[in-house]
């Protein structure tokens, strides 16, 4: 008689059929990939784009994979090409505050001819300054008016000649000042001479000396005077000659940005300098008269004012078409919100305004900008910043500089400019419900959440969304297509990570890889297309390289070193199956469970957590079982009993829920003293009322089962116990399968403890009133346990 309870093979996998498909490969199909099951996240998501108000940025919600980043990047590549594209800014010089660089904002691609204009500005006004007063009229002019002043000195030295001599001096002229010499007979009397002079006759010549001394003082006095007047005059004349042969080039670079205010306020400042600084540019490069070579170079630096006269186009969207739209995976403080940059000249840091150096964020201003949440927020100072400037809407420039330097840094505090950006943050639910609890700015700044779905619907036009996603890869990573067998097996791969028969993974990245190794596959073997052989050797392949600690259970199993029974019937033991996880690798395998009951008052004792080697969930999982046996067979007798049961040579720990209802098994085996097939392994979590729930991992553990009978050799009675409710998701392999279709190996499905128990034990449940059945000596051996216990209590 037929076993109710067992699977029919075609229960087992999700098979899907090539026939669905109307292309012979994923080259004919139509790419119109738009994010598979992802109907709800993208209209939240374009939602989202599209509002302008401040404070509705994005938190993208969903797993990794999930094309999330991928759709939204091509949705904003759409989107920026219609927003306009955001001004260039550039920074200029600040006449008024020569620290503090101002910033302008030009059209797109201004600024660029604003930089442009400037530096031919610059080199045709040095041009004709220097044209202009290197000429022969300039040069006469100059010395008429220095004659001038050169004839009024002479004239001032040569009256104080004349009065030197009333008191008997000569008065001469030399590079370091004026000098007297003592005067007798009508010539100058030399210095061994003078001391050869009587006493009186040297008195009366340094009393007189007192009184020229005086008078040289006054004239050189008149001489300064002149000369700062000579200067003036001379300075005069070269700036209204200077006024005409700037006005005009001054006037062009206006004309070029005539409504520009702060062009033209630079302008007007470029202006006075340039008459402020006349000689400089009539000098040139050239080292100025009296400079030699040693002399320090940094002195030739300041001699460059036109410097000060130059455009740094900071940010340049010339080329860009619409609203920008950047992602990076460089989450550094200067890379996200611009630098300073210095140089290091003479053992100082040397900047100025030319090396300000955008960042991320102004790059993006104007458009968008996605970031990784979970890298952004390992780097807390850039968090923080980025909060403040989107809250602010302006950003500047701060340098976060070495503080262990020795040098001594010489800094620049720019106009901030206006920020108008879009911010896109990529992450998992964790993240966004940590800083929805512990960052009150978060809900501020991100209002709109968006969350993409883990899964999509297994229908028809999922199943072609799905080829026209690897129509895209393919095209775009120049890879081999898939026949429509091949994405049919790609599909039944897509199920698979869903554990769920009527699901599909959205998980495109891993998607992506196994369409990549199946190209590869491909290649080698120079096949043009990717068919369905091919996808499952490269699913295949892909399984073998990450054997290594599966294989070596599976070796300590065949080998005896791990106590697995697969054949005949045991009292208190049952085989359960636990999921190993290396990496992102999963595997089940089984686990011998026993379990001992005796007369005691402890109820079911749980080994592991005695040890401290079980998690909460086992633990609860444990106490579960205590509620069932008091509830099924302690409502007319007190239970005395103690239950050990122990997760037989396991010694890492166990976690998890999916091993109570084995648990129980195992028990009600020992108190009724009916055997169970070791055949069987099982798997299933239990409530208080015998109802057997869902686990994870089904198929691992199936697989895992299957791998060691088919070691030990598959005799026909071998299988495996699962919920009922895990049905939808079975996705096993094709060797299990096929095993199922011959009869080799089962799949038994129970929703209660009472059907489960008849699988394993081929007896009835039954009432604990029924003679004959599992419940009935369970029972039967509980009040024996109960009945000695009182006697021993009198």
């Amino acid at each position: 008689m037929k076993n109710t309870n067992e699977l029919s093979y075609k229960k087992l996998k999700y098979t899907c059929d090539e026939n669905v498909f109307d292309f012979n490969t994923t080259e004919e199909v139509k790419n119109n990939y738009k994010g598979i099951g992802q109907e709800r996240a993208i209209a939240s998501l374009e939602f989202g784009l599209r509002v302008d108000t401040r404070g509705y940025n994005l938190y993208l919600e969903g797993p990794t994979g999930s094309g999330k980043t991928t759709y939204t990047k091509n949705y904003l590549a759409k989107l920026s090409k219609t927003k306009k594209t955001p001004p260039d800014w550039c920074y200029i010089y600040n006449f008024e505050n020569p620290n503090e660089p101002v910033a302008v904002s030009l059209p797109a691609g201004d600024g660029n001819k604003f930089r442009d204009v400037m530096d031919k500005f610059i080199k045709e006004i040095r041009t004709d300054i220097t044209n202009t007063f290197k000429n022969e009229d300039f040069e006469k002019e100059k010395s008429i008016i220095s004659k001038r002043y050169q004839d009024k000195r002479e004239e001032l030295l040569s009256n104080l000649n004349k009065q030197s001599a009333k008191y008997g001096f000569q008065v001469r002229t030399a590079d370091n000042g004026i000098y007297m010499m003592p005067v007798l007979d009508g010539k100058v009397i030399k210095e061994e001479d003078f001391n050869k002079l009587d006493e009186k006759t040297k008195q009366e010549y340094e009393s007189k000396s007192e009184i020229v001394q005086q008078k040289i003082i006054e004239v050189i006095a008149q001489i300064k005077e002149l000369d700062d007047k000579s200067q003036k005059e001379i300075d005069e004349w070269q700036s209204n000659v200077a006024v005409l042969t700037i006005e005009g080039h001054i006037s062009y670079v206006k004309s070029n940005f005539k409504r520009n205010k702060k062009i033209s306020h630079f302008l007007d400042g470029v202006k006075k300098d340039i008459l402020k600084n006349i000689s400089k540019f009539i000098e040139g490069d050239e080292p100025s008269k009296g400079q030699n070579a040693q002399e320090d170079p940094r002195k030739q630096e300041e001699q460059k004012p036109w410097d000060n006269y130059r455009v740094n186009v900071f940010v340049d969207n010339s080329n860009t078409e619409g609203a920008p739209v950047i992602m990076d995976s460089n989450y550094s403080f200067i890379n996200l919100f611009g630098r300073l940059e210095y140089e290091n000249y003479y053992g100082m840091l040397k900047t100025d305004y030319t090396m300000l150096r955008p960042g991320l964020l102004q790059k993006a201003n104007g458009g968008y900008i996605m970031f990784q949440a979970s890298d952004l927020l390992s780097n807390p100072v850039s968090y923080e910043y980025l909060k403040r400037v989107l809250r602010n809407k302006e950003i500047g420039i701060e340098n976060p500089v070495d503080q262990k330097t020795s040098m001594v840094l010489v800094s620049l505090k720019p106009e901030p400019i206006p920020l108008d950006v879009k911010v896109i943050l990529i992450g998992n639910e964790n993240v966004y419900q940590t800083l929805l609890s512990v960052d009150e700015e978060f809900r501020k700044l991100f209002k709109i959440k968006v969350e993409f779905e883990d899964f999509a619907p297994l229908d028809n036009k999922n199943l072609n969304d799905l080829a026209g996603f690897v129509h895209g890869f393919c095209t775009d990573e120049d890879l081999p297509h898939l026949d429509r067998g091949a994405v049919a097996k790609l599909s039944e791969y897509a199920s698979r990570l869903a554990d769920d028969q009527n699901k599909l993974s959205t998980q495109f990245g891993e998607l992506s890889q196994v369409i990549v190794e199946a190209a590869t596959w491909a290649k080698l073997s120079k096949s043009k297309v990717v068919t369905r052989e091919i996808l499952e050797k490269a699913l295949s392949e892909r399984k073998k390289r990450t054997l290594k600690y599966d294989e070596r259970f599976t070796e300590m199993i065949t080998d005896g070193i791990l106590l697995i029974d697969t054949k005949g019937s045991k009292v208190g033991e049952i085989n359960g199956l636990t999921v190993l996880t290396m990496g992102e690798y999963s595997f089940g395998k089984p686990a011998r469970i026993t379990a001992n009951t005796y007369i005691g008052k402890q109820g079911v004792v749980n080994i592991e957590r005695e040890v401290n080697l079980s998690g909460s969930t086992h633990s609860k999982g444990i106490m579960i079982l205590n509620g069932y046996i008091g509830e099924k067979f302690g409502k007319e007798i007190p239970l005395s009993l103690t239950a050990s049961v122990c997760f037989e040579q396991l010694y890492s720990g166990v976690d998890g829920d999916s091993a109570s209802s084995t648990e129980l098994y195992a028990i009600l085996s020992s108190l009724s003293n009916i055997p169970i097939n070791q055949a069987i392994a099982v798997t299933g979590s239990v409530n208080q009322k015998g109802e057997i729930q869902a686990i994870g991992g089904v198929n691992e553990k199936i697989e895992g089962y299957f791998e060691i009978c088919k070691l030990r050799g598959l005799t026909g009675e071998q299988g495996v116990m699962i919920p009922r409710e895990n049905i939808q998701n079975l996705n096993l392999s094709d060797e299990v399968v096929e095993a199922v279709k011959n009869k080799k190996f089962h799949i038994y499905a129970v929703s209660t403890i009472d059907e489960g128990i008849e699988v394993l034990t081929g007896v009835p449940a039954g009432d604990i009133n029924i003679p004959g059945t599992v419940n009935y000596e369970a029972y039967k051996t509980l009040k024996r346990f109960a009945k000695i216990a009182a006697e021993q209590e009198k």
